[in-house]
């Protein structure tokens, strides 16, 4: 049974918007109430929280998909929705949240930091918020939006200051044990440790803390073993520890080689951009399982060879605990530098300057070609937000909306890219709304007289034209002459006929 995750994909949905209310205030011996429809409540949001309290994703591997709670729709009496209750995920801290392209979103290494990952949708106005000097009592509200709906990549990175890498059953997980309160599970087989450990060492005034990663063997930045899924979590590393055995009984192993193909895998992998290579953090080694006394041999023939190497040695054994108080205070000793460094260096938040902006286009018209004629499509956030707006079921709203799209600049825009009568407008990517184009009459809707929920623009008007009339005239005057003139030229051919 899978008992630690690193990398979970969620299929998130934030709430929906409630819509807005349609409602005219009616009371005895009140005449002209007015609207009183109430605004719809905004969805829930779904937020992440960097949790120290939390060290796995494990329960968003067994339930990948979350949704956060709808907005309630606006009433009569001027009462507004309720909003959707927001969803609130802990995750581990050392969290990077990445979108389903790969994008990093954010890195989550402050502890008690929240960040929206998906936003609840807008609920829509009601009537009594969309009441003007002119439109005095609208017959429609706006629909609330939906939210924010997609895939999040959450991937953990273990964060510690001092990470123990080596072969698998050097002793990583017993001197962790050993050096601090945790309690892994310690065996005498290869790749006991399936997951990271972490233990808080007290040294002195030095306390952090120290990830055990699971033993890494050659070819693991490749991939073999378990190498290529828990090297990230030696990334935010400060320091590094390499624990050698000296007691191992496999043929073709000494501490010597152990370290060079440990090196040559921590080189090949390629931590983000702007990190210190592996390679050029500190590193100590600990020679470990001297209470053997082969092994002590071993330390004692090997120790001038690492020395050589620029490297810290300590000799060390996790059932004897010998050495080890002298290498808990070395690490903490590099640590605390660290620490000072970071401190000293430390770049002071700048402070924000709120700036006006100026004019800024809403939309953009992209020309794209198709088999009876250009199609123009609308992109922008406004003109989509406002099409998931709409009630296309009533009159009134749509001519709303087209009120909204000539008052931005659509229009305009569509006559000069070329666009005419009965040209196909789609709004949005994909499929989305698709109109044939009919420029609006300016002001038309200000000064509606017709009745709620209606739209004079979008009514049949069978009423004729003063041209239509005066054609529809002479038709029938060009008709009764044509039948007079075969009346006549009948008479004439009979009076022929009888003179003759």
């Amino acid at each position: 049974m899978v008992s630690f995750v690193d990398t979970v994909t969620l299929h998130l949905r934030a709430g929906k918007g409630g819509n807005g209310c349609v409602s005219v205030h009616r009371e005895k011996f009140k005449p002209l109430g007015g609207p009183d429809g109430g605004n719809g409540g905004d969805g829930g949001d779904i937020v992440l929280i960097a949790d120290t309290q939390t060290g796995t994703l494990l329960s968003y591997h067994h339930s990948p998909h979350r949704s956060s709670g709808n907005g309630g729709p606006g009433m009569g009496d001027h009462r507004a929705g309720f909003m959707g209750e927001d969803l609130e995920l802990p995750v581990p801290v050392g969290t990077v949240v990445r979108n389903a392209a790969g994008e990093v979103l954010i890195d989550m290494i402050e502890p008690g930091e929240r960040f929206v990952v998906a936003k609840g949708g807008h609920g829509g106005l009601g009537n009594a918020a969309l009441a003007t000097p002119k439109r005095k009592a609208p017959g429609f509200a706006l629909l609330g939006t939906p939210g924010d709906e997609g895939d999040v990549v959450l991937e953990l990175k273990t964060v510690a200051d001092v990470a123990l890498v080596g072969y698998p059953s050097a002793g990583k997980s017993s001197l962790i044990g050993a050096i601090s309160a945790a309690r892994p599970k310690i065996a005498d087989y290869p790749f006991t440790t399936l997951h990271p450990n972490l233990g808080v060492v007290q040294a002195g005034e030095s306390r952090y803390t120290v990830a055990d990663v699971p033993g890494l063997i050659e070819g693991a930045s490749e991939g073999r073993g378990l190498g290529l899924e828990f090297l990230r979590h030696v990334e935010r590393c400060t320091a590094l520890l390499h624990v050698l055995d000296c007691a191992t009984l496999e043929p073709g192993r000494d501490p010597i080689s152990d370290l060079d193909v440990i090196l040559g895998e921590l080189a090949a992998y390629e931590v983000p951009e702007g990190q210190t290579p592996l390679l050029e953090r500190p590193q100590l080694i600990a020679l470990n399982k001297i209470d053997v006394p082969e092994a002590r041999d071993l330390a004692d023939l090997v120790r001038p060879d690492l020395e050589a190497r620029g490297f810290r040695v300590f000799d060390i054994s996790t059932i004897s605990h010998e050495g080890l108080r002298q290498l808990t205070y070395a690490l903490g000793d590099i640590v605390d530098a660290h620490r000072a460094e970071l401190a000293a260096t430390e770049v002071p938040r700048e402070r924000v300057v709120l700036r006006p902006r100026g004019p800024k286009k809403g939309f953009e018209i992209r020309v794209e070609g198709g088999s009876y004629g250009n199609i123009y499509r609308i992109l922008g956030e406004k003109p989509v937000r406002w099409v998931q707006q709409t009630d296309f079921q009533n009159e009134e709203a749509v001519g709303y909306l087209a009120d909204r799209l000539e008052k931005l600049g659509v229009e305009d825009e569509l006559f000069r890219l070329g666009a005419v009568q009965g040209s196909t407008v789609v709004i949005g990517e994909g499929e989305s709304i698709v109109f044939d184009w009919e420029p609006t009459m300016t002001s038309a809707a200000e000064l509606m007289t017709a009745p709620r929920g209606t739209d004079p623009r979008l009514a049949p008007n069978a009423r004729r034209t003063t041209s239509e009339r005066r054609e529809n005239y002479y038709e029938r005057m060009d008709a009764k002459a044509e039948a007079r003139a075969e009346v006549e030229a009948q008479r004439l051919a009979a009076y022929r006929e009888d003179g003759e």
